[in-house]
């Protein structure tokens, strides 16, 4: 009779429930990955995937593009490209017709610009008057001390002769006049004059009123008072105070002149007899 084999029985594996747990862990995870990746999207690629597949599947639509003939103009400020422009307004018709006038006026203004020269030379020479020749105006700069007492508005009787001779040729242009005057930056407080707006704007209202007393034509003129605020020189220094007080006559071109004289007021101030100081009317030497 044979023998039995014995049988060993292995001992018990306790831990076999970790391989279920694994198991369980990686599918969880698994599933977390995907709703994540599912909640996630990408807004803008889906966006421009969504644009890209109504465009293939839709008709083409044509875009037609304007073809651009020279170069474009860009600059900061509009309002100083159009005067450029209007400088250069040779460059616009065809014909040459306002190239032909632009040309004209410089030329008009290059001749008053030397004219006033040769007249003031003798205070050009001593650095009293500065006269500048610019593409759309001339400039006049007198020096304050020239024309008035410090703190007063009213033009000294010796700069009347000065003034004379200035009005006789701003009596022979058409061309707009802006009398601007300015100051330092010293302050000022008087009864008549507040502060130094007061002060440079009066200034430049008694050059208008002798002007207007000289048979200039008073609708082609305009006072302007800027006060300290419009300084060429620095105010920390007498010399630079000196400067900044002065008094502006800006004879501007007839393209940008907002207002012109009335032919019949010219005649009128023409044909009547010269005032000139002390004799006939009343010459204006203050402020009323």
């Amino acid at each position: 009779m044979a023998r039995r084999k014995k049988i060993v029985e292995e001992p018990e594996n306790h831990e076999r429930w970790l391989v279920s747990y694994a198991d369980f862990i990686t599918l969880l995870f698994a599933f977390f990955v995907v709703m994540y990746s599912v909640s996630s999207v990408n807004e803008g690629k889906y966006r421009v995937l969504s644009d890209s597949l109504d465009n293939a599947f839709s008709e083409p639509v044509r875009v037609i593009e304007p073809i651009q003939i020279g170069e474009i103009e860009r600059t900061i400020n509009p309002i100083e490209s159009l005067i450029v422009n209007s400088d250069r307004g040779l460059d616009v018709d065809s014909d040459g017709t306002k190239g032909l006038e632009a040309e004209i006026e410089s030329n008009k203004l290059e001749g008053i610009s030397q004219n006033l020269e040769e007249l003031l030379s003798p205070f050009i020479e001593k650095e009293l008057i500065e006269v500048k020749k610019h593409d759309l105006w001339v400039e006049v700069e007198m020096k304050s001390n020239l024309l008035f007492e410090s703190g007063r508005a009213e033009v000294t009787e010796s700069a009347l002769p000065l003034l004379q001779k200035v009005a006789e040729k701003l009596r022979e242009i058409p061309n707009e006049i802006k009398v601007e005057g300015f100051t330092d930056n010293i302050p000022i407080d008087t009864l008549e004059f507040p502060s130094n707006w007061e002060l440079s704007a009066a200034r430049a209202a008694s050059i208008v009123h002798q002007f207007t007393q000289m048979r200039v034509s008073p609708s082609k003129m305009a006072a302007i008072g800027y006060g300290e605020y419009r300084p060429i020189a620095d105010n920390r220094f007498e010399e630079g105070r000196n400067k900044n007080r002065r008094v502006v006559l800006v004879i501007m071109a007839n393209s940008i002149a907002r207002h012109k004289a009335l032919p019949d007021e010219r005649a009128r101030l023409n044909n009547s007899t010269p005032s000139l100081p002390g004799q006939g009317r009343k010459v204006f030497t203050g402020i009323r």
